[in-house]
């Protein structure tokens, strides 16, 4: 069985009693209550609290929990309820596209699926969700850097690595491509990050109008393409999609 880490543990078990005892704890309360010297309940506190994970009411000195907790959790529903809310959509686009449907959010410099609906084929794949993608070469990545900004500051800062020869890694080209994107609502990769496999991607609102996520289709580059240009229909479905989850959250028409 692995060991377990003490410190990590016992910052646990202060977080769990705050958050399910009285609203404000002082240190004898916390100490006493989880059997830790003042002393280690105090080191812990300081280090919660530095993290933003617990506050401290100047007033009493008593301790409660902090705003970063709030934002993690909200970041944590919000991927639950943007994933429940667009089961039933990237199950049809799958369906009416034939291909591979990812669903990502933004996640340390890069793009995160958190949902994957396999191409509806006998082939065999492997589920991606949990799998990391880049920003600056996939059509995921261009729609999040397109509308959100803290995606776009990532972008700039970014190394860009050239995956095939079709990646662009140029920072003035691909502003000039994320202005594209906006203006026509979707964005595509073409062999620029994987060879032979191309996809198209498109914004996910919110109730508040804020970019939440990206759906996309990929597949190969053969059955999204057609004639060298990126099949119209494809790019509808993506659309329709996006616009669809959007609509579920509370975003309203786009």
């Amino acid at each position: 069985m692995a060991r377990t880490i003490q410190s990590l543990e016992r910052a646990a078990a202060m977080l769990r009693l705050l958050a399910g005892g009285e609203r404000r704890l002082g240190l004898s309360d916390i100490s006493s209550s989880l059997g830790l010297a003042k002393g280690t309940a105090h080191g812990i506190l300081r280090t919660l609290q530095q993290e933003g994970f617990v506050e401290q009411d100047a007033a009493s000195g008593r301790y409660q929990l902090g705003a970063e907790l709030l934002r993690l959790g909200n970041s944590y529903l919000d991927v639950h309820e943007l994933r429940a809310r667009a089961l039933v959509w990237t199950d049809d686009l799958a369906r009416s596209s034939g291909e591979a449907v990812y669903l990502g959010v933004l996640h340390q410099q890069g793009v995160l699926i958190v949902h994957h609906v396999f191409r509806p084929d006998d082939s065999r794949q492997v589920l991606e969700v949990g799998a990391m993608q880049p920003l600056h070469s996939t059509a995921l990545g261009k729609v999040l850097s397109a509308y959100d900004p803290v995606a776009h500051s990532e972008i700039v800062e970014a190394d860009r690595e050239a995956f095939t020869p079709r990646t662009m890694t140029g920072l003035e080209d691909l502003e000039g491509l994320l202005d594209l994107t906006r203006a026509r609502g979707w964005a595509a990769d073409v062999e620029e990050t994987w060879e032979g496999v191309a996809s198209v991607a498109a914004p996910i609102h919110d109730r508040r109008r804020m970019p939440v996520g990206a759906v996309g289709v990929t597949g190969a580059v053969e059955r999204v393409c057609q004639d060298g240009e990126l099949r119209p229909e494809i790019i509808a479905a993506v659309r329709d999609c996006a616009r669809a989850v959007s609509r579920d959250l509370g975003a309203g028409r786009f």
